[in-house]
């Protein structure tokens, strides 16, 4: 799949005057790195106006395909379903196999989705860990709200992961470093609990709100055990 641009007229917010951006609407890592890192840097998205200067981040619909590693996400702003619904789009993509085909609904989500499964790791197991782990930190601070996360690291060498939280009403940053360990019984549950999603071919959102509907069917599932145990 390669490159696909077109410009579009654009209207400065700042002086008025309209001009031309140059908008991308599919990205292909595996044959250009260089724009792979535009991408990831957010300088692909940034526009300025050739009039008065003023720079601004564009926001829209992008589809990033990486084949070496075998992922695409789509980058679908505000996009509020569980799974894109775009026949043609599938009908495209219908003859590829063991592609993780994923939908994020803004940039910081979208950029974390490519770091996920550029490291080789699963993101619903990695979705999992995020929302477990979460919960450890709203109990270190005492109870306060932990709003969106992001995977920030991971080594295998030194056996961790971590994930930069924002918190509390001025949503400061919290980093939380976790074992492997945590992620691997993720994928456990994931492998028993989320069956059905696997097997889905389309492009899908997995995300925190995805992750604790897991947690949830995982959490009864354990309940109901334990009550058929105290009932023998």
């Amino acid at each position: 799949m390669p490159e696909k641009k077109l410009n579009k007229a654009v209207v400065c917010p700042m002086c008025g005057e309209m001009a031309k951006a140059e908008i991308y609407t599919s990205v292909n890592a595996t044959t250009d790195r260089g724009l792979r890192d535009r991408v990831l840097d957010g300088s692909l998205f940034v526009w300025s106006c050739p009039s008065c200067g003023y720079s601004a981040r564009l926001t829209y619909p992008i589809l990033y395909n990486d084949m070496k590693n075998r992922f695409m996400v789509y980058l679908i702003p505000k996009i509020d379903r569980f799974r894109l619904c775009d026949s043609e789009l599938e009908e495209k993509y219908a003859n590829l196999r063991n592609i993780t085909k994923r939908v994020a609904p803004d940039f910081n989500s979208f950029k974390e989705k490519i770091f996920i499964l550029e490291s080789g790791l699963d993101d619903m197991a990695v979705e999992l860990t995020k929302v477990a782990i979460s919960q450890t930190v709203s109990k270190k601070l005492d109870g306060e709200k932990v709003y969106e996360g992001y995977l920030s690291m991971y080594d295998r060498e030194s056996n961790t992961m971590g994930f930069t939280y924002f918190t509390g009403e001025d949503r400061r940053p919290y980093v939380q470093t976790a074992r492997l360990e945590i992620y691997g019984k993720s994928k456990e549950i994931v492998e028993q609990f989320a069956v059905k999603d696997r097997k889905l071919k389309g492009f899908i959102k997995i995300d925190g709100e995805w992750a604790e509907n897991i947690l949830y069917r995982y959490k009864r599932a354990k309940q109901i055990e334990r009550l058929n145990k105290l009932k023998e």
